[in-house]
């Protein structure tokens, strides 16, 4: 492997630490978008039974801020709930952009990976070329040692696309991820404001 690397030459250096950027990124998004992490079962139901309507529900609230994403967005609700149903609405979409932001942390980046390790790869191996065909003497070209010098360029492509396969799976994968979880806390949070204005048991 570490001669293929030597092989291919300066541009397949990028397309390393692409990679490492990539794996990186994938294995903090899988711990940080977990369901039990992101939406937690019974939560919901949880916040409203603790929460007392004129007592001092400081601690509650500090403590369901810092559970999890759906916690910050039932936290706001909660902390405006002696005021308008539309005063409490706004509040949660200000916490739910807020979390859905956070929830979309790196993904631009691995996206960017997905799209750009082909060229850097296609980049990679068009250095090559010029380099091989650059370094040929007229009529002393031996064709064994160009189609070597061809195949190793071909790594770099091979690489990059290597690269972008995975990158782009899980991107999509962690986009599709997210969205689900915004969706589900819309869907608490609207009960949350039906339940504690009484319109929902």
């Amino acid at each position: 492997m570490l001669e293929i690397i030597k092989a291919a030459g300066w541009p397949i250096w990028p397309l390393l630490l692409a990679s490492i950027i990539s794996v990186a990124l994938i294995i903090e998004r899988l711990v940080a978008l977990r369901r039990a992490k992101v939406v937690p079962p019974g939560l919901l139901q949880r916040a409203v039974g603790d929460f007392r309507r004129g007592a001092d529900n400081s601690r509650l609230l500090t403590d369901l801020e810092a559970h999890s994403p759906l916690g910050r967005v039932l936290a706001a609700g909660l902390r405006n709930v002696n005021n308008s149903r539309e005063v409490m609405k706004e509040s949660i979409e200000e916490a739910g952009s807020a979390v859905a932001h956070d929830l979309n942390r790196y993904l631009t980046t691995l996206g960017t990976i997905a799209s750009i390790a082909p060229l850097m790869g296609l980049f990679g191996t068009v250095i090559g070329m010029i380099e091989i065909f650059g370094s040929q003497t007229p009529g002393a070209g031996n064709p064994q040692q160009l189609a070597h010098g061809i195949s190793v360029a071909l790594y770099n492509t091979g690489f990059g696309i290597f690269i972008a396969i995975p990158s782009l799976i899980f991107w999509r994968h962690f986009r599709a991820l997210v969205d689900g979880f915004v969706i589900e806390m819309e869907q608490q949070a609207v009960r949350l404001v039906e339940v504690m204005h009484g319109d929902r048991k």
